[in-house]
């Protein structure tokens, strides 16, 4: 995986945490630490927005059109 420098501003409490699960070896270094939080939190917004987007779902209709599909499949 490619990866590229950034430059990123942070509170000086949170980089002490930081830097103290660095120091305990929670985490190798501070870059794979922030990546470690950044990729988590992706995940997170993610999940949290297909959760959303299922919930405008219709159940009914969703379900129709998944027995629709089994019928066609068992003519076939």
């Amino acid at each position: 995986m490619r990866t590229a420098k950034i430059a990123i501003s942070m509170d000086e409490r949170v980089l002490a945490k930081l830097d103290r699960l660095v120091k305990t070896r929670v985490f190798p270094n501070r870059s794979k630490a922030i990546q470690t939080a950044v990729q988590e939190k992706l995940e997170q917004v993610e999940r949290s927005r297909l959760a959303r987007e299922c919930s405008k779902l219709d159940p009914k209709f969703e379900k129709a059109m998944a027995e629709e599909g089994f019928t066609t499949e068992l003519s076939e």
